[in-house]
């Protein structure tokens, strides 16, 4: 099956996290189909936490990706901070 996960980046207590479309088997930080999106929760200053690219999550969801549930949450943070197009 195909989940939608965070692997893990950054360097020892700074972590920084990548939004990806894997394969269940692989290891987390592993080979990847696509990356699309990051969260940094230590992000301060001007960088941006959470970046997603939500037009990729929901076609991965459409075709039967599954996301975790901290992708999940973090998928509902951003269409929050997504700004409406008017």
């Amino acid at each position: 099956m195909v989940k939608i996960r965070l692997a893990r980046g950054g360097a020892n207590k700074r972590p920084f996290y990548y939004i990806v479309v894997a394969d269940e088997r692989s290891p987390r930080d592993g080979r990847s189909i696509e990356r699309v999106g990051y969260y940094n929760p230590i992000a301060t200053g001007k960088e941006i936490p959470l970046l997603v690219e939500l037009e990729r999550v929901s076609h991965w969801i459409g075709v039967g990706a599954q996301p975790t549930l901290k992708v999940r949450q973090l998928i509902k943070l951003a269409q929050k901070q997504q700004p409406v197009a008017a």
